[in-house]
């Protein structure tokens, strides 16, 4: 009988031992800076290519202010330093469209998921965040959301 609770799978990429988190980054004194198609498209382009170091990232939004994001950590996959990376590549970014420093709060907030039903859950409340500020009426035409990876429990 075995006495493991499920574990994340996705796909034939994603093993079955990985750290499952739900992820907020905010900016510094809660900057506006974010909700824009060079720091989406950085943002795209990091998320894509961070299966390299056994990352996955699923599904987020980003905010003017913050963005929300789940992603899987194989076991070697540092989320401190990931992080830290992340928020230097978007730092590149904004420095590039002259918007100084400091771009970040320090640190984040991470949320270890357990469950299907949890990921589920709090994507359909960062779904509605765009609703939530008064951005767009509905979450479907917000332009700064999607997914990188499909994440799922089995």
């Amino acid at each position: 009988m075995n006495m493991h609770p499920p574990r994340l799978s996705r796909l034939d990429r994603i093993q079955t031992d990985q750290l499952f988190y739900f992820l907020t980054l905010c900016t510094h004194n809660r900057a506006p800076i974010l909700a824009q198609p060079k720091i989406h498209q950085a943002f795209r382009f990091f998320t894509e290519s961070a299966v390299t170091h056994g990352v996955f990232v699923g599904r987020y939004v980003i905010m003017p202010d913050h963005i929300h994001l789940f992603a899987a950590f194989d076991e070697n996959a540092s989320l401190s330093i990931w992080i830290k990376s992340l928020k230097n590549s978007l730092s590149k970014t904004l420095r590039e469209e002259n918007i100084p420093s400091p771009h970040w709060q320090k640190g984040y907030f991470d949320h270890l998921l357990r469950t299907g039903e949890s990921y589920e859950s709090k994507w359909e409340y960062v779904l509605q965040n765009p609703v939530r500020y008064h951005l767009v009426s509905e979450s479907t035409p917000w332009p700064f959301q999607g997914e990188i990876n499909a994440l799922t429990f089995s």
